[in-house]
């Protein structure tokens, strides 16, 4: 059997030998003397201790200058907001936040030992500019990018894949929804019945257009169709551009979803394979027996990570609850 060792993984392995041979030495300069006070047995312990801290930062060091990685994999998943939250009420614990999508690609892109980026998608889709930050941030990306998906790339999903070199699916993967929707609660019956009213002070015509609590009128549907049809086509342009599909055949989809194989057949998914074939696809691209793919996740501090799982619990209790919440207003999504 031959086994090959990477160049990476040779100079991780030197940088840990001349740690550990470190350690060895500290340890025995530190145990020929045995320690006949309290104050010597103090100072062994904390030259074991500073030699353990040592070895833990060697192996930091280590990772750092050989990283022994060559693909970043950045993952969207859930619902796509600006910041992950859907409001003032609790959201889904999986909503992707947008920006910390993009810091994750762009600390890629500056990555020198990453050659390719992997953009995993499984999302319904999400809010229209965070999904278009996306996109543009997988677009500057110096190397190859592949979108991938398994379940669903539906939406601003699809949007996002428009700005990577190609995109893979499963069979049954769901794909596509090329749409754009807005809503409105219109609670102005419930309001009258309980004795509410809507009092307006606004300055321009159709600043309060959409309030759930006074009904619609035919001019304020129409200036906020306008809006819906405004953001469709430059969905359809996104697609067109990224995908070279002539805008008519986008338009002729209807905002529909297909699954994988049917995607596939339309041309809205250029290649159907399990991720061990994917990653065996770009290893020839690379010219490299393998790839080693490491996963490129935003770091949050201890407080930030308290606060999602409060908020996992919120969820659970209070989905339905939070679902009505965000509905309050005219909302508009892809």
């Amino acid at each position: 059997m031959v086994v090959v060792v990477s160049k990476d993984g040779i100079g991780r392995l030197a940088v840990g030998t001349l740690a550990v041979a470190a350690v060895v030495i500290a340890g025995v300069a530190v145990f020929v003397v045995y320690p006949e006070t309290l104050t010597d047995l103090f100072g062994v312990v904390f030259a074991l201790g500073a030699a353990l801290v040592g070895l833990k930062i060697a192996g930091t060091v280590a990772t750092s200058l050989f990283p022994g990685y060559d693909v970043a994999e950045v993952a969207v998943e859930g619902p796509i907001t600006r910041d992950g939250s859907g409001g003032p009420l609790p959201s889904s614990p999986r909503a992707t936040p947008a920006d910390d999508i993009v810091d994750e690609i762009d600390r890629a892109d500056a990555d020198d030992s990453v050659d390719a980026l992997l953009l995993k998608l499984n999302t319904p889709g999400g809010e229209v500019v965070p999904s278009d930050d996306i996109r543009l941030a997988a677009e500057r990306f110096d190397g190859p990018t592949i979108a991938y998906t398994t379940d669903v790339c539906a939406s601003g999903g699809y949007w996002i894949a428009s700005g990577c070199d190609e995109l893979w699916a499963r069979e049954g993967s769901i794909v596509g929804s090329i749409g754009v929707i807005g809503s409105r609660v219109n609670a102005s019956e419930l309001a009258e019945k309980v004795g509410l009213s809507y009092e307006r002070f606004a300055a321009g015509e159709y600043k309060d257009a959409g309030t759930p609590l006074k009904e619609l009128e035919e001019d304020e549907r129409e200036y906020l169709q306008g809006l819906i049809d405004d953001y469709y086509e430059t969905f359809v342009e996104r697609v067109s551009d990224g995908r070279d599909l002539e805008t008519e055949f986008v338009r002729d989809t209807e905002a529909r979803i297909y699954l994988g194989e049917q995607a596939h057949e339309m041309g809205l998914v250029d290649e159907l394979g399990t991720r061990r074939e994917l990653e065996d696809e770009l290893a020839d691209r690379l010219e490299t027996d393998a790839v080693t793919v490491e996963e490129f996740e935003p770091q949050r501090p201890l407080m930030s990570r308290v606060g999602a799982g409060a908020q996992r619990v919120a969820y659970a209790f209070g989905a339905g609850i939070a679902g009505l919440g965000q509905d309050r207003g005219f909302r508009l999504r892809s």
